[in-house]
């Protein structure tokens, strides 16, 4: 079994830990939760890998997809990922996010549904975001919030946006805003750079 040994790292650990006012496991958000998954998960990376030896396995953070031809073969991976996650590493699977369905449906995955071909931002992430900007529009005009805060909010889904096929969509969701146009173009433009 794999340890960390550098007793300066465990007492950053523990300290880290503490810092948490839940005092239930590690702070959540906290760019450390996705270290601590990723130093957690390691074991179900080497079992998914070297014990049931899947070529198609692709995990980020505590969110992985599996990919096979074979519907049946698919539910015996789970079934034995299950296992091992419950006896090994103490954790259970989202009782709503383990599905297994054909993959030219498009796989829902880290906020993008993913095609072999292409990939889109989840609806759900495009609805929010045009929400904010009409919520950005009214709380600008109350002077309530000041443009370098929603600039900040937008430059920050641009960020996540960008990664999917979504050039048209931002071009129309930003060219319609009545706040400081150019402002927030210059700011796009740049994000795409």
């Amino acid at each position: 079994m794999r340890k960390i040994k550098d007793p300066k790292t465990i007492w950053l650990i523990d300290e880290i830990l503490k810092s948490n006012d839940t005092n239930c496991g590690i702070p959540i958000g906290n760019l450390t939760s996705q270290l601590f998954a990723n130093i957690y998960l390691d074991k179900l990376d080497h079992f998914v890998k070297e014990e049931l030896r899947i070529r198609h396995y692709i995990r980020y953070v505590d969110d992985f997809v599996i990919l096979d031809d074979s519907k049946k073969t698919l539910y015996n991976i789970k079934e034995k990922i299950r296992g091992f996650l419950k006896d090994t590493l103490k954790l259970t699977l989202h009782p709503k996010k383990q599905v297994i369905f054909p993959a030219h449906l498009g796989i829902d995955f880290l906020g993008y549904r993913v095609w072999r071909t292409h990939r889109l931002l989840r609806k759900t992430s495009v609805k929010r975001m045009r929400r904010k900007l009409k919520k950005f529009q009214r709380l600008y005009r109350e002077g309530t919030i000041s443009l370098e805060k929603i600039i900040q909010s937008i430059a920050s889904w641009l960020g996540h946006a960008k990664h999917a096929d979504t050039y048209n969509l931002r071009r129309k969701l930003f060219g319609g805003i009545k706040l400081v146009r150019e402002t927030i173009e210059r700011r796009v433009v740049r994000n795409e750079r």
